[in-house]
């Protein structure tokens, strides 16, 4: 009837008059394919033979332990995963509106019914039932995606910049598909001294804990950095964050720190087994010299990474970005980006214009970038001193 050839129904038939419940079985028996019927004359019978098979339930709304839309509000609680239809003698459109509702898929007078009415009415209600589940999984669903939204949304860094003589841009672009969050991380922090930190990192892996383990990484980078700590001070410290909260031995993170000095014309790089900064100084292009400063975190122990000091000259630029802006591939062959590649786009764009840049990636690597990316660019001019 409402199931499939090789399935039977099961129906729950809550009467407390045998004549009437006598009725319905012999309705229903008519149909193609039977249900099988439970009969019950009560609620309370009722709550010891509803079961999981039970996919319809029939209630007359005057039972010996409940009338009225009160019985019809306990089966709707015991039962919601069952169509419900009410099957009363009380002629009364009111009363059925109100049953509806509630929550009832139809509403039934007992001396109006015949064979093929109430079939129907049970397959309509059951395909009711099937369609308002649906709909609330649905909704349930954008529901828990929009908490999900908002909730990634919050953990995104929001840089700390005092100076208005600097200029900040920051892209983020994570790999997975419906998600704002990655395993790759970026963070910009200016400290009361003037002096501007800067973190770009990528925990290796591309699912929810990676992402998660680059959020507790950035915001311990931002705590370390704003209590005062620096160098191999916050590497040593991030390192051990990695080892305590990483899901197994082989993740690993690399990363890029850059503090510019107050008076905007010296920087100190600490490149954690991570592709170097593109430097612009002075209209000069290069990579930043000197990497890297040793291996990742979370690979060796008791590591000291080697500062890396630059002069940043009178106007310059920094680039820090994650290997997925360079491990694009050129011309959808196996040929990568790589550094030499960013640097010769940014010398046909003459300086580093994100968004331009990015797009020009993913048109050499003819479809979007399958790896995370963040990009943090920062501008600035040297102060007299």
């Amino acid at each position: 009837m409402t199931a499939p050839p090789n399935e039977t129904l099961t129906l729950l038939l809550i009467e407390d008059d045998a004549g009437d419940a006598f009725l319905v079985e012999e309705l229903l028996n008519q149909a193609e394919n039977p249900p099988k019927i439970i009969w019950v004359r009560s609620l309370a019978e009722s709550m010891v033979r509803l079961t999981d098979e039970v996919r319809c339930v029939l209630v007359d709304l005057s039972l010996p332990d409940a009338s009225g839309l009160e019985a019809l509000e306990q089966v709707l609680a015991m039962a919601p995963h069952a169509a419900v239809l009410v099957l009363t003698g009380l002629n009364d459109s009111h009363v059925g509106v109100e049953a509806v509702s509630a929550g009832a898929q139809d509403f039934l007078v007992k001396q109006d019914i015949d064979a093929r009415l109430l079939v129907r009415a049970v397959r309509y209600a059951m395909e009711r039932k099937r369609a308002d589940m649906a709909q609330r999984k649905l909704v349930e669903a954008e529901l828990v995606t929009k908490e999900n939204s908002r909730l990634e949304r919050g953990l995104l860094p929001v840089p700390v910049l005092n100076d208005g003589d600097l200029h900040h841009e920051s892209r983020y672009l994570p790999g997975r598909q419906r998600t704002l969050l990655a395993g790759d991380f970026w963070d910009t922090v200016q400290g009361p001294d003037g002096a501007v930190h800067v973190v770009v990192g990528d925990v290796c892996g591309h699912g929810p804990d990676e992402a998660a383990l680059g959020v507790s990484l950035r915001i311990a980078w931002r705590t370390l950095v704003l209590a005062g700590h620096t160098g191999n001070d916050v590497l040593r410290t991030l390192d051990s964050v990695l080892r305590l909260e990483r899901k197994s031995a082989e993740i690993f993170t690399t990363l890029c720190t850059m503090t510019v000095d107050p008076s905007l014309s010296h920087a100190r790089l600490h490149v954690v087994g991570h592709p170097p900064p593109v430097l612009i100084r002075d209209g000069a292009v290069e990579v930043v010299p000197g990497t890297p400063s040793g291996p990742p975190l979370g690979i060796f122990p008791d590591v000291d990474w080697t500062p890396i000091d630059v002069p940043l000259g009178r106007r310059w630029s920094v680039l820090l970005y994650t290997d997925g802006l360079i491990e694009a591939t050129v011309g959808g062959g196996p040929d990568l980006l790589g550094t030499e590649g960013l640097l010769r786009l940014v010398g046909e764009q003459g300086g580093v214009h994100l968004d331009r840049l990015i797009e020009r990636v993913i048109e050499l690597n003819e479809e979007a970038l399958n790896d995370d990316l963040a990009t943090v660019l920062i501008s600035g001019t040297a102060r007299d001193t």
